[in-house]
């Protein structure tokens, strides 16, 4: 008996506890799951208590953010999105245009009454070449170039001048730039037409950082405006375009340019006139000058001889010019750019020997040589580049030529 007793008492009997004991000593969490379950059924049978959830549903949760959050998870969004995203609520669209830094303008009336600036407030690119012009919205005709798309009437084949009996008046365009300068304080580019002095003094004096701009039918007086932008970097000035506009720009308009934009990097002369005086002035004053864009040209002989003043010229281009330099002059005054890289010659009249010759001799030291749809250019001419000092290592690039003989 005192072994089944012994046996009884010993460790080796006792059952441990099950999950169900467990369960049953505690029973608090029990509790607290039946409580919140009864609640749940009370406020199922509230209909106030329903009213009160339903509304929070229907409820803007993006509230709830600052402008700021909201601005940075718009901002992350593909660009794809940005019209349905503005079309949520007039909040979103507000923070959608504050998003937008570039805008072409095609109705000059949303610059001047304002409503640019209120709905898109932190521009930096602006282009105005559409905006500044009026066209009847009643023609079926379709003017295209490569730089504009207007509508035009079925007279226009009396008046060559196209854009010119179509532009806005220079007052015009004067308000709508001191209303853009005023707005947008921060801008970075600007492409406008027919605008006058005053218009782009104002331009300079409030847009201290623009850099880049592009100003169409521009002529001597427009460039003192010009030459107040201390911090422009990038500039295409066009002067004349035959069928559209014409103006001038001569040497004292380059040189006015030179003494004031002395930071320039790029520099682009389209339609042009000019001379020797004129390219030297930007060589001696534009020092930080890299690339140099010459297109359909109207200036006089000898000008080649002057790129030897732009110490720094890296690139040069030439394009749709009908002639080069007919007269260049002697080859001991020709001189030639020392840190030249790149020549690109684009829908250029080659036909002149002497032309082609004196522009090799100038651009003496190039490494790269491309020469594109261009007229005239024979075998002969390949003979010329021999004067490069790196010929043996230049590269040429031939494409679309009219005719090289085998």
């Amino acid at each position: 008996m005192s072994v089944l007793e012994e046996n009884l008492d010993s460790p080796l009997k006792k059952r441990p506890p099950s999950w169900s004991d467990i369960w049953l000593k505690n029973t608090k969490p029990l509790k607290h799951v039946v409580f919140a379950m009864q609640l749940q059924s009370l406020a199922s049978k509230d209909p106030k208590s329903q009213t009160l959830i339903a509304k929070f549903a229907n409820i803007d949760r993006t509230l709830l953010l600052p402008d700021e959050l909201l601005l940075k998870i718009l901002s992350r969004l593909p660009i794809s999105q940005r019209n349905p995203n503005s079309l949520v609520c007039k909040r979103w669209l507000n923070l959608q245009g504050r998003l937008v830094r570039s805008l072409k303008i095609l109705d000059w009336d949303f610059l001047e009454s304002g409503r640019l600036i209120t709905r898109f407030p932190n521009l930096t690119n602006v282009d105005l070449l559409n905006g500044c012009l009026f066209s009847p919205r009643n023609s079926w005709i379709l003017l295209t170039h490569r730089m504009v798309k207007m509508q035009t009437s079925s007279d226009f084949c009396s008046n060559w001048k196209l854009l010119e009996a179509n532009l806005l008046p220079v007052e015009v365009v004067d308000r709508g730039l001191q209303a853009l300068a005023n707005g947008c304080p921060n801008l970075r580019r600007l492409v406008v037409i027919n605008a006058s002095e005053l218009g782009l003094l104002t331009v300079a004096e409030e847009c201290l950082t623009l850099q880049e701009l592009e100003l169409h039918k521009c002529n001597d007086n427009v460039l003192r405006g010009i030459a107040a932008c201390e911090n422009l970097q990038i500039l295409k000035l066009v002067g004349n375009v035959d069928g559209l506009y014409s103006s001038l720009v001569s040497d004292i308009g380059l040189t006015i340019l030179a003494q004031g934009c002395k930071r320039l990097v790029k520099l682009e002369l389209s339609g042009c006139e000019g001379s020797f005086d004129g390219i030297k002035a930007i060589g001696q004053c534009c020092l930080m000058l890299e690339e140099l864009t010459i297109s359909d040209h109207r200036m006089d002989d000898g000008w080649l001889a002057a790129l030897s003043f732009c110490e720094n010229l890296k690139t040069l281009k030439l394009l749709s010019c009908k002639r080069i330099d007919l007269s260049p002059g002697p080859d001991e005054y020709l001189g030639f750019c020392l840190a030249l890289e790149r020549l690109h010659l684009q829908k250029c009249q080659l036909r002149s020997k002497k032309s082609v010759r004196a522009l090799f001799r100038v651009c003496e030291a190039v490494r790269e040589v491309v020469v594109q749809d261009c007229w005239g250019f024979d075998n002969d001419m390949f003979s010329y580049a021999s004067v490069c000092r790196c010929a043996n290592r230049c590269g040429f690039g031939l494409f679309g030529l009219d005719w090289i003989s085998e």
